[in-house]
């Protein structure tokens, strides 16, 4: 089996990774480089975006834009594989933004052909033996892989973490169900970010809860499809009697999850409480604009509220007409708002206005943890992807683990 990086060896976004036995390629992920980083552009591979494509599949790990945002680019049959749950969160979001984005219309058409697999389950592709291995990240239904061909192994980790809600019978579960791989292709996307993974989000959720008691009025930032951090304020909320207010497309995904029959969804964690998060209605006459009543101006004014906010015009305007003092909450890495970074979001920074609490953990793994994971593997060689600092990841784990430095296009072939 030969494993080759097509992206993603000296960059956070946009990671291509490519399992070849026999003529039969097995192809993980196919992203959007992220904004302000470093740009390859369009890749022209063979067997995945032009060529016989008769042997090849590609796996998305998870729906996160890095991850997914460039399927619509590939032959239309060229199979696709992808957990349902995250599929059918991609379609709430694409159906939401397919009248602004095109690009979101096309998501949607080929979404109707991705075919599903199942948490733990192994199916084949051709030469390849693959295990889905349900993990803790920022995204929900996210997935490793391990990956058998002609006797190799090889575990690619997709975005993880062992500080989340999900993460806490991870490394036993690997022990037994994937046991010794010859190889791993790991995310490194904190190792220059000691700090990022300091609290566990039952932690980060116990302080929500206080904020909430204290503060009558909480407005917090966050992605939309971060959705263990919005069914852990939702239940926050709860826990500190505020009413919880959403936009109607971030209702759908809380109501995506919590219809699904995802293994996970027997948690009370992604179940609605005694009352439901309450929808913004959107103005008759202008939909770029919440309606605001003064039936609703007086309730947030009774019972306080918790409103999950995003960095557009709609809420800032909603913000600018609704009643009490304000606490404004930045759930997302602050990177966003530092001026001169790569990723940095001028509209998010004018809506959060300079004032603001940061209340965030990482939805990538740290390297302790990650250390823990290769203890379980076992692996002969580590392969870093999705980092901007390899030989950092090199100088933090050759003590106990071979690991191979690629390029993008650069390939080994695991005997």
């Amino acid at each position: 089996m030969n494993i080759k990086i097509h992206r993603g060896t000296h960059q956070i976004g946009g990671c291509v990774t490519e399992y070849e036995h026999d003529g039969w390629r097995l192809f993980v992920d196919y992203g959007e480089e992220l904004p302000g980083g470093p740009k390859s552009g369009d890749l022209q591979i063979e067997g995945l975006t032009h060529g016989d494509i008769s042997k090849s599949a590609l796996l998305i790990t998870h729906y996160h834009g890095d991850h997914i945002g460039n399927i619509t680019k590939l032959p239309k049959d060229l199979p696709i594989y992808m957990g349902r749950v995250a599929r059918d969160i991609q379609l709430v979001l694409s159906n939401h933004l397919k009248y602004k984005y095109p690009v979101h219309k096309d998501m949607v058409e080929r979404l109707q052909n991705v075919r599903t697999f199942e948490a733990g389950q192994n199916f084949m592709f051709g030469k390849f033996e693959i295990k889905p291995v349900t993990v803790d990240h920022s995204a929900f239904d996210a997935y490793a892989f391990r990956i058998k061909a002609n006797g190799t192994s090889a575990y690619h980790t997709g975005d993880f973490r062992l500080h989340g809600f999900r993460s806490g019978s991870f490394l036993k579960m690997l022990e037994q169900y994937v046991g010794k791989v010859d190889y791993v292709v790991c995310e490194a996307t904190n190792i220059l970010r000691s700090n990022a993974t300091s609290k566990k989000e039952s932690a980060l959720q116990r302080d929500f809860v206080a904020l909430f008691k204290e503060k009558k009025s909480t407005v917090v930032y966050l992605s939309s499809t971060n959705i263990d951090r919005l069914f852990s304020l939702y239940h926050a909320a709860l826990k500190a009697g505020r009413p919880f207010y959403v936009d109607g497309y971030q209702k759908r995904v809380m109501d995506v999850v919590v219809n699904s029959k995802s293994i996970w969804t027997k948690s009370s964690l992604y179940q609605y409480g005694k009352y439901e998060p309450e929808p913004l209605m959107y103005h008759r006459f202008d939909k770029n604009r919440f309606f605001v009543s003064d039936s609703f101006k007086a309730n947030l004014d009774k019972l306080g509220y918790v409103l999950i906010a995003r960095n557009n015009e709609r809420f800032d305007n909603l913000l600018e007409q609704i009643p009490g003092e304000k606490q404004k909450v930045l759930s997302m890495w602050d990177g966003y708002v530092k001026e001169g970074t790569e990723a940095y979001n001028e509209n998010l920074a004018n809506s959060l206005d300079g004032e603001y609490d940061y209340m965030h953990t990482s939805g990538h793994s740290d390297m302790n943890s990650m250390r823990e994971v290769f203890r379980h593997l076992r692996p002969k060689a580590i392969i870093p992807i999705h980092t901007d600092a390899p030989e950092k990841f090199a100088e933090q784990f050759s003590d106990e683990w071979p690991v191979k430095l690629l390029n993008d296009g650069d390939s080994v072939s695991a005997l």
